[in-house]
């Protein structure tokens, strides 16, 4: 029953504060946790980093080994990492980056410190924030009212299948691809025949949760070729289930819908923005003056939404 939800803004703006609102909007479909997939002005060198600590006592030591593995490739912090805490026994942290001399070799030895610490998104634009809790609740303990960006999707969880953790929160990060954020409702039957292969073609995964194989599935279809409206197209034939997902890039935000047409999504699009949502209430919220309402209401479709009244990449 999770709700879903992304913005396009056309140009720089609080787009953390409309994303929240969306999500506010749509707690009643999923308060187990609350996260935000938010696309800032795009750095030029360097990553930004997201991550998860498990144990808030070993936050030095955990940062520690972690500059050791970025130092082994050829990269460090640029500036010195943030961190949020409360009572909970995990933290959260942000990290500026130089670039590692191989990203998918670094984050695959990077990932080998997961029992104590995770990458949750990596990115020159794209900053993943999720935690535990109501959408008000993980905006206030992160800030994410005050992120400016250019686009972002928003996602209320309601656990089914998967253990109420922060880091199975969505939105997930299509790891090891740079700049790749997915939201998702729905569930995905063939989930294990599609990991068992995606593993033994070198992917990691780190949950068990269904959408974040989505994300690294579709990354791995344009890694081999095919464009986002392909491989978005490719992902109703190929994947079982029922399911409506949004997945996102610097250059805008795509959406896929399963055959049998049974999770809603909604959009408002005018000026060159847009906004979108599992109800149309949400949409409303964010988007209060007269405007048309665009249902996606059919089985097996898709459209890729571009930021800045321009259509993003195919």
């Amino acid at each position: 029953m999770c709700g879903i939800a992304g913005r396009i803004l056309n140009a720089p703006g609080k787009v953390g504060d409309d994303l929240v609102e969306l999500m506010v909007a749509q707690e009643h479909r999923g308060s187990d946790s609350t996260g935000f997939a938010i696309y800032g002005i795009p750095r030029d060198t360097g990553y930004v980093l997201r991550g998860m600590g498990f144990d808030k006592t070993s936050i030095d030591s955990d940062m520690d080994d972690f500059r050791n593995i970025l130092k082994s490739h050829g990269s460090d912090f640029i500036e010195d990492p943030t961190f949020v805490t409360n009572e909970d026994s995990h933290y959260c942290t942000r990290m500026v980056i130089s670039d590692p001399k191989d990203v998918t070799r670094w984050i695959n030895d990077a990932d080998e410190i997961t029992d104590r610490f995770e990458v949750q998104s990596c990115g020159r634009s794209l900053e993943i924030i999720k935690d535990v809790g109501s959408s008000d609740d993980v905006a206030n303990k992160h800030g994410v009212r005050e992120l400016i960006g250019t686009h972002g999707l928003g996602h209320a969880r309601l656990a089914t299948e998967s253990s109420v953790l922060p880091n199975a929160s969505h939105p997930f990060w299509a790891r090891p691809f740079p700049d790749v954020a997915i939201v998702h409702n729905g569930q995905i039957t063939d989930y294990y025949t599609w990991r068992t292969k995606l593993e033994h073609m070198g992917y990691r995964f780190l949950t068990y949760n269904d959408s974040e194989l989505i994300a690294v599935w579709v990354s791995d279809q344009m890694k081999n070729g095919l464009t986002m409206e392909q491989a978005l197209t490719k992902s109703i034939t190929s994947i079982d289930g029922v399911f409506t997902y949004m997945i996102a890039q610097p250059d805008g935000i795509g959406f896929a819908k399963d055959r049998f047409a049974m999770k809603p999504l909604v959009t408002v699009q005018n000026n060159g923005e847009l906004a979108a949502a599992t109800e149309e209430q949400a949409v409303r919220r964010v988007v209060p003056d007269e405007s048309d309402i665009i249902n996606y209401d059919g089985p097996s479709m898709t459209d890729i939404w571009g930021v800045g009244n321009r259509r993003a990449a195919a």
